[in-house]
């Protein structure tokens, strides 16, 4: 466990917004003092869901002037890195499983600007991050199925965060059922980022929510 005070950012999943008024659902999050917004992508491939592509991840980038946390949850994700760059992303995270040409795909990324993120299944090891925690920014650990909101927290997880905390000097974030009373653990574990979806969408006091959230 480490006892080292982090800074912790605070990212909502615009997966859990309302999306026939998403402009105002970001903008509420960003008074509301939110660091970044996440943005999930999903093909129906790599998971068994569909959610967005970078038409709306534009329309984002127009609603706010936060960072970008676009996360693709898609097979062979090099194809359109270039086409989630141009529509806004600052940082784009792909999965270690959706393709085999990780090192080609991080290359992309940094050759158009973007920082990079890396991400793990659940059942996924983190030694498949190894040999690339020294050309990446940001570790992305799902602490439920990726695919689908509003599952419940896998604390088993956090046992990852504890194993790269000491080895990768990058931002750790946990992605997944996160809630106040989740989150207590993760930040133990020496979490940066906190990306939490309907914990912050689906209340009214969303400004709590974060502060307590971020509280140490």
């Amino acid at each position: 466990m480490s006892d080292k005070k982090r800074n912790i950012l605070v990212a909502p999943s615009i997966l859990a917004a309302d999306f026939g008024k998403l402009a105002e659902e970001i903008q509420d999050v960003e008074k509301a003092g939110c660091d970044l917004i996440h943005v999930d992508v999903m093909d129906g491939s790599f998971v068994p869901n569909i959610s967005i592509g970078p038409c709306v991840v534009s329309s984002v980038r127009s609603s706010t002037k936060l960072p970008l946390d676009v996360h693709l949850m898609i097979d062979d994700p090099i194809r359109y890195v270039e086409d989630f760059r141009s529509a806004g992303a600052d940082w784009i995270t792909v999965h270690v499983e959706a393709t085999d040409k990780l090192g080609e795909t991080i290359a992309k990324i940094k050759e158009l600007g973007a920082k990079v993120g890396l991400s793990l299944r659940p059942k996924t090891s983190i030694d498949t991050l190894k040999p690339y925690l020294d050309q990446i920014d940001l570790i992305l650990i799902m602490t439920v199925e990726p695919g689908f909101g509003g599952q419940s927290f896998m604390e088993e997880m956090i046992q990852k965060v504890r194993d790269l905390r000491g080895e990768f000097k990058g931002l750790i974030s946990v992605d997944g059922g996160i809630s106040p009373e989740t989150a207590i653990v993760a930040k133990q574990a020496g979490v940066d980022i906190l990306v939490a979806g309907s914990s912050i969408f689906k209340k009214q006091n969303r400004k709590e929510i974060i502060e307590e959230l971020r509280a140490q």
